[in-house]
């Protein structure tokens, strides 16, 4: 089941993530604004364009920078539990969480379906440029991106469409064609993927294996890693993100899994944002 979206001019059409198997939601669509960030995290504000979009930042000022980007569900906990482990990775990492949805946050499927639907794909990827380079300007001399979902397939988009950008690791996601198309991408890429992920065409085993056969074409150092027995989101973690995936549907669970997944990535990210 398809949907369109409206990126200036042109329409971008992108796959809607399947909602069978979900418990019922209420017709009446509710946008919560974004709960007070954690103390962890500081609050800044980035120009691009003619608009102004928030941001958190979390780690050390003259470490290497990563940009993380949310799932469809916005700026929530998952996301900064996301941010603040990779800034105690390794040796340490500065993270910047740029807020896509303008501080709006999905607390079900249906209105983070919505918040997806509306979003201005296309003025995202500005929102990246604009994160990458205000890490870039505040001493982070190379510069990731990562993303999870939603934000995995506009991860890779990055490594396509912004030339800043050193590394990206990417997370069940693929971008549309319309987008980006992965066999132009420029910067290093390492993406990850359930083997049991049923999103078909945005996450799903055939997905991924399109995406690893598209960077081989693209020519820059490629990894593809399929882990078995696992759905969709499978980096979330926290109670509150298991208790979430459950009413999904979701109910592996493997920290093993989770750890390798994270070693691989510290392992790109180190690799390619060493000064």
């Amino acid at each position: 089941m398809a949907s369109l979206l409206t990126v200036g001019a042109k329409s971008l059409s992108l796959l809607r993530l399947p909602t069978h198997n979900l418990p019922p939601f209420a017709s009446r669509l509710q946008i919560r604004s974004m709960a007070h960030s954690s103390s962890a995290f500081n609050k800044i504000q980035i120009q691009r364009d003619d608009t102004t979009f928030d941001a958190y930042v979390v780690g050390k000022d003259d470490a290497p920078g990563i940009v993380v980007l949310q799932e469809w569900w916005g700026v929530d906990f998952e996301i900064k539990n996301h941010a603040l482990k990779i800034s105690q990775l390794g040796s340490g990492y500065k993270a910047l969480i740029p807020d896509l949805y303008r501080g709006k946050v999905g607390l079900n499927v249906a209105e983070a379906q919505h918040l997806m639907d509306g979003l201005d794909w296309q003025g995202a990827v500005k929102d990246i440029r604009a994160s990458v380079n205000w890490l870039k300007a505040n001493g982070s001399q190379k510069v990731g991106v990562t993303g999870y979902c939603m934000g995995g397939a506009l991860s890779i988009a990055s490594a396509v469409l912004v030339p800043e950008v050193d590394a990206v690791v990417a997370f069940y996601g693929v971008p549309s064609p319309e987008l980006a198309d992965p066999a132009k991408a420029k910067k290093p890429l390492q993406a990850h993927f359930g083997e049991l992920d049923s999103f078909v065409g945005f996450s799903d085993v055939t997905a991924a294996k399109s995406l690893e056969e598209k960077l081989k074409t693209s020519g820059v150092p490629s990894e593809v890693h399929i882990y078995p027995g696992r759905g969709h989101a499978f980096m979330n973690t926290s109670p509150e993100g298991i208790q979430r995936r459950r009413e999904m549907g979701l109910t592996d669970e493997d920290e093993v899994i989770v750890e390798q997944a994270w070693s691989h990535f510290n392992t790109w990210m180190s690799r390619y944002l060493s000064s």
